[in-house]
């Protein structure tokens, strides 16, 4: 979807390749600047600007995703903008030259036709519900082989581009209150024995207006699809989905209680600054660990809010809560009789640049501006994206336990805006003022930790050159969707291979070692190609830049002291702790990156610190 900050509408997320289609005839009428913006429209399959669908007028695409797309139109006959969705599923149909949308071949037409049925009863029903917080259906119709629905043109931010500018400042009466209002919505779902069955940061829309919750993205059409075809990875966020998303069994039916679990995901975002651990992977071995457990957040939270979240991310659906009645009650909104205030007094202002907020109480200071970026990065575009999809025969349970690139996939609505995934930081509250007979001593001045990509460049401030290490994409551009992510990389000396990633929204993950590859080596008259044949990566999108620091090291390197966290297959390494990582050094004059961890010596004994650096770009678009 577009990511622009001013406007947001629900769609599909993007899972594969858009279709090259024809609209010659839509084209054709249109002046010769709007002919090369419908150009770009005939690439991707989607409407051309300026067609008419009765009396609106397609004005701008919004988003395309793997279902659907939606776009920006004027109403000519009540003189107002809406937004329409169109049933467009990329892997099972293509638009026709006259404008009209038809399955790719009778073999694909029973599912394209299910998936249209259920679009069609999701539109009926959503039609139905008249709550503040749901989206509201104008009308919606069939014609030229698909389906449209009008909707209002919501103008807001995603709640995960509002916790992404909180920077862990999160209250919890804010939070409550945001709580508040989506737990009465989906109540009004499921009273119609509706379940979203995909609630998560990117799909709750923060209004401009009022900072009103707004629940988008409904996924009826997907899930009929994705039944019938078996591609659960489309729609699944590890993290967010509970264990009966993956393979519905008898003793684990969905129902309210996944919605439950899913919202109770993104209040745990919100209170700790990560998903908990995906459930599928819990079921093996459970590593959460209670958020009621946790002193640092037992100090900023009631332990009743901390509790709720516990219960809500029960494994088995059965030991959560069966309603969102049952979970408004354990989070002690039971009763309550809705917003006093509206949420623009916390949402909004985060949304304005920094220079233009008021002082928050106890928020981190601005990050010192980075360091000159290197060569490679120079002329790239500074936004990064912040997901790539690992495919290949790994089965479904490896896939579900994180064999994605998920760094909080952002919602395709938002393509084009700020990324800000989720990388909030857990943060302590501010030390009480000594007691008044007590001296006190004039503050020190703050010393100014390395941003993030201050510590990955630092990464080559004690690199020997004697490695010579080289890393180059094989595909410095790639397709979101359509393209492959590889790389290869030389080095004139034997050693072991560590590659971080650096997004633009901040989050920095250890992708080599993995949990599925575990050991990588270079020799120097080999080149090494990453990631391996059995795992492809294509790109996820949205469009920006990948940023890579290749490390190559003369010994294996521990990395757990940098506070490397994993909750599937890639090792994230949470800003916080780097930050605290890069204060303790910055009085060690000539201290190493806490990214290059420790040398691990054989057999415990005396061995050189030497490695060799890289660093690379991919551009997604």
């Amino acid at each position: 979807m577009s990511d622009s900050p001013d406007s947001a509408m629900p769609g599909d997320e993007d899972d594969g390749a858009t279709r090259v289609i024809s609209q010659g005839q839509a084209v054709a009428a249109l002046s010769p600047g709007a002919q090369k913006a419908a150009a770009a429209s005939h690439q991707n399959g989607v409407l051309a600007m300026g067609t008419r669908l009765g009396e609106f007028e397609i004005r701008a695409l919004i988003g395309q995703g793997g279902f659907g797309a939606v776009y920006e139109a004027w109403d000519h006959v009540l003189e107002r903008p809406v937004a329409i969705k169109e049933y467009l599923p990329s892997s099972l149909s293509a638009r026709q030259s006259d404008g009209s949308v038809a399955p790719l071949s009778e073999r694909h037409r029973e599912t394209f036709d299910l998936g249209m049925r259920s679009f069609i009863n999701e539109a009926r029903l959503l039609a139905q519900f008249d709550h503040p917080s749901l989206l509201k259906v104008y009308r919606f119709w069939e014609d030229r082989g698909t389906t449209y629905l009008v909707m209002p043109l919501y103008r807001g931010r995603t709640l995960r581009q509002v916790l992404s500018q909180m920077a862990g400042n999160v209250r919890e009466d804010w939070l409550l209150q945001m709580a508040d209002a989506v737990t009465r919505a989906l109540s009004v779902m499921h009273g119609a024995n509706c379940f979203h069955r995909d609630i998560a940061p990117d799909n709750i829309l923060l209004l401009d207006e009022d900072g009103r919750p707004v629940v988008l993205d409904f996924g009826a059409a997907r899930r009929v699809i994705t039944d019938k075809t078996q591609a659960i990875t489309v729609i699944l966020k590890p993290g967010y989905a509970p264990v009966e998303q993956y393979a519905e069994m008898p003793d684990m039916k969905q129902g309210a209680w996944t919605d439950v679990y899913a919202l109770a995901a993104v209040l745990h975002v919100a209170v700790c600054g990560r998903p908990p651990p995906p459930s599928v992977a819990r079921v093996m071995s459970d590593g959460y660990l209670p958020l009621a457990h946790n002193g640092q957040l037992r100090e900023r939270f009631s332990l009743q809010l901390l509790e709720a979240i516990d219960n809500g991310l029960a494994v088995r659906p059965e030991h959560r809560p069966h309603s969102m009645g049952e979970f408004r009650a354990l989070l002690g909104l039971e009763g309550s009789a809705g917003s006093t205030q509206p949420l623009i007094s916390e949402a909004a202002s985060f949304a304005q640049p920094r220079s233009l907020r008021q002082p928050v109480p106890d928020a981190e200071p601005p990050s010192a501006p980075p360091a000159p970026l290197p060569t490679e990065f120079r002329n790239a575009p500074r936004h990064l994206p912040e997901s790539l999809w690992i495919v290949g025969g790994l089965g479904i349970l490896l896939l579900a336990a994180g064999a994605a690139w998920l760094v909080l996939k952002p919602d395709p609505q938002m393509a084009d805006a700020d990324p800000g995934p989720v990388s909030v930081a857990s943060g302590t509250d501010s030390p009480l003022p000594s007691p008044a007979s007590a001296p006190v001593s004039p503050p020190a001045p703050p010393v100014e930790a390395r941003t993030p990509l201050q510590s990955l460049q630092a990464l080559g401030d004690q690199a020997s050159a004697a490695f010579g290490v080289q890393a180059t994409a094989l595909k410095p551009l790639v397709r979101i969707g359509k393209d492959a992510l590889e790389f290869e990389l030389k080095s004139q000396r034997d050693g072991f291979v560590y590659v971080y990633l650096l997004s633009s929204g901040g989050e920095l993950m250890l992708l080599f070692p993995n949990q599925l590859d575990r050991h990588n080596r270079v020799r120097p008259s080999e080149t090494l190609k990453l990631p391996r044949p059995a795992w492809p990566m294509t790109a996820g999108g949205p469009r920006g830049v990948n940023q890579f620091a290749v490390i190559v090291s003369a010994v294996e390197r521990d990395f757990s002291e940098t506070g490397a966290q994993s909750d599937g297959v890639f090792s994230q390494i949470p800003l916080n702790v780097l930050a605290a990582l890069e204060t303790a050094n910055s009085s060690n004059t000539g201290a190493a990156s806490p990214l290059l961890g420790k040398a691990v010596c054989p057999s415990g004994g005396q061995c050189g610190n030497e490695y060799g650096v890289a660093f690379f770009s991919v551009t997604e678009e």
